[in-house]
């Protein structure tokens, strides 16, 4: 080819496909348009959120002359402990230790018993039986706690455990399995047969593979339906209403009463019990947040 013979520039786009100067600017200018109304509803929601807690903690420091008379949103000038100094010498201590108590009593046995039937029903094949117990459970997902209170107050005076934290524990157990079971079905349902046929041909039983296979697999759904369970039954308060009356067997949410008057509330010092309820669910997270949110995770892309 001769020297001076200049080289023909390619061809900016190509019928194949090939994108060209223009439409690498174009999808530029539509990768840089921001969405602006979505930031701003994100901002909003946060402000809900964040303004009630910010209430909350700056409150639970306030006296509570100073709470009526200056700016509820404004941060104490002279930030004071009598609120929690209070809370505690209000047998805090007592009801907490009955909350943990109730807690702990209804959701491991709910979460254990309930991994339990979600592998008999999920390996138990397709028997009778096991049919009309998954429907029972899914049944039992329909029927709400306010509409049984009756019938569960009856049935705790029958069986002579009114006023005392086993009528909390039992009820709370029966209402925290149905869906506690199909959420851990549906987990179990998505580990590979190949696995329960290789334990199988290890010689392994029934029994052995439920505990070494479908329980370490399903770790993220146990840790999610437990912390879960745990909050509800923390946070309970028409149980305990109902099915308590003892001073000493009340729980931290039917504790705030004891700040509460013939004519007034005491509000820093009910802020203050709130503040300090709070703190278990926050240490509750913090030490099962991989998990928590890995089984949250997990059940969102089923």
């Amino acid at each position: 080819m001769p020297t001076g013979t200049a080289v023909s520039a390619p061809a900016r786009t190509t019928r194949g496909g090939g994108a060209g100067p223009a439409d690498v600017r174009r999808r530029g200018t539509s990768a840089q348009r921001r969405n602006y109304l979505g930031g701003l509803a994100g901002w909003a929601w946060l402000a809900i959120i964040i303004i009630p807690i910010y209430w909350i903690v700056i409150t639970s420091f306030k006296s509570q002359s100073v709470y009526f008379s200056t700016n509820p949103l404004a941060l104490p000038a002279e930030p004071t402990l009598e609120n929690y100094q209070m809370v505690i010498e209000a047998d805090f201590v007592r009801y907490f230790a009955n909350s943990v108590t109730v807690t702990v009593g209804a959701t491991l046995p709910a979460v254990l018993i309930s991994f339990m039937a979600a592998f008999a029903i999920v390996r138990g094949g397709t028997g009778r039986f096991l049919r009309l117990a998954n429907g029972v459970f899914l049944m039992g997902l329909a029927i709400p706690l306010q509409a049984t209170i009756i019938p569960v107050y009856l049935i705790i005076i029958r069986l002579h455990l009114y006023d005392s934290l086993l009528a909390l524990i039992l009820p709370s157990i029966a209402f925290a399995i149905p869906l506690t079971v199909l959420i851990l079905a549906n987990f179990i349902r998505d580990v590979p047969n190949e696995l329960f046929e290789s334990m199988r041909l290890d010689g392994a039983s029934e029994w052995g593979t439920m505990w070494r296979l479908a329980f370490p697999l399903t770790r993220p759904a146990l840790v999610t339906v437990t912390v879960y369970q745990a909050l509800q039954v923390w946070n309970a308060f028409l149980l305990p209403l109902v099915l308590t009356q003892s001073p000493e067997l009340r729980v931290l949410p039917l504790a705030l009463w004891t700040f509460q008057g013939e004519y007034s509330v005491n509000i820093p010092a009910v802020l203050a019990s709130v503040v300090l309820t709070t703190l278990p669910i926050l240490v509750l997270y913090v030490l099962g947040r991989r998990q928590l949110l890995s089984g949250l995770s997990a059940g969102f892309s089923k």
